[in-house]
């Protein structure tokens, strides 16, 4: 089913595509490539809101594909064949987050096809989007199986090198409790990455074993004491590089233990991101409001801030490539 959503200020009008299959149904917005709802057996499992000006005014990217770049670049400053560029600067007027503030995020993708179950979408980025160069075009389809997982391709391809590493950013709470922090995750990754003070990896990478970035055996997210000041905003280190079939990276599970969703991605990085901060002034779904903890984000991803990091894995794209990118959120 399709139904408009809403018009923005330019004048284009965002739509709403709802896929149902077995116990899944999502409603996905044309504008940021949003899940603005996804439900598992009638509970919702993500947050959102009912309103498009909400996402505009209010929305920490919920349920958005960002970028043409996720998470941070330090000082928005990248250089590619010895050419260096500026990045738009939305972090505190020092970093480059998410793509930009006119990212994939905040753009209105163009509706390609769908059917019951699946939705594909496709944006074109121009040579010089938020500072980046060449033209890109990424393809994103959406597709719920019949196993019960909501799995998300994407593909992009350049015409001038540039770099493209592209996540879905949906916040999870299973049970919809007013926090996760009693639910209990697993990330199967035994290094993470350490960030100063702006959350920009320093370049090291770390063991978990003996510090709270340690999930591999699973453990709720409530800070056990002595850790009230630890922060979750990090990059877990799945492997080195991106691989070509999907593998098990994390898991989560409600308070209650009856909901489990499990991540499998062919990225090599994922993004722990449990919201501390959160404090939506306005109602999402169901009139819900949103506060510290009351969602988590998985994002698969290549390791952040790759462009400036020497020790990580390349992220950039080259004419003539595909950038590929494949994760499963399953659900039992």
């Amino acid at each position: 089913m399709i139904q408009d959503f809403g018009v923005l200020p330019d004048g284009t009008t965002v739509r709403e595509i709802t896929l149902k299959k077995g116990p899944l149904e999502a409603s996905v917005l044309t504008y940021g490539a949003i899940i603005r709802d996804l439900k598992v057996d009638g509970q919702s499992v993500t947050l959102g809101f009912e309103d498009l000006q909400s996402y505009l005014d209010h929305s920490p990217y919920f349920g958005a594909v960002v970028g043409r770049c996720a998470n941070r670049i330090a000082g928005g400053n990248l250089t590619v064949d010895g050419v260096g560029y500026q990045l738009d600067l939305n972090d505190n007027g020092r970093h480059h987050l998410h793509g930009g503030s006119l990212g994939f995020s905040a753009r209105n993708w163009q509706l390609e096809q769908h059917d019951k179950a699946s939705v594909l979408l496709k944006l074109v980025s121009e040579d010089g989007d938020m500072g980046y160069p060449g033209q890109v075009e990424a393809l994103l389809r959406y597709t719920l199986t019949g196993a019960g997982a909501l799995r998300v391709k994407m593909t992009a391809t350049t015409s001038a090198t540039t770099p493209v590493n592209l996540t879905q950013h949906a916040y999870f709470n299973l049970d919809g409790s007013a926090d996760i922090l009693d639910h209990t995750l697993e990330i199967a990754a035994d290094r993470y990455l350490p960030v100063d003070e702006a959350l920009i990896p320093t370049g090291e990478i770390r063991k978990v074993a003996w510090t709270p970035y340690d999930f591999q055996e699973g453990r709720k997210l409530r800070r056990k004491p002595g850790e009230q000041g630890v922060l979750y905003d990090h990059n877990f280190c799945l492997v080195d590089a991106p691989a070509q079939e999907l593998a098990f990276a994390a898991a989560l599970e409600d308070g209650a233990g009856s909901r489990r969703m499990e991540v499998w991605t062919t990225e090599p990085g994922l993004q722990l991101f449990d919201a501390e901060g959160m404090d939506v002034p306005v109602p999402g779904l169901a009139g819900k409001r949103y506060g510290a903890h009351a969602g988590l984000c998985l994002e698969a991803q290549r390791w952040p801030d790759g462009v400036n990091q020497k020790e990580f894995m390349d992220v950039l794209l080259r004419p003539g490539e595909t950038y590929s990118h494949a994760t499963e959120f399953r659900f039992s």
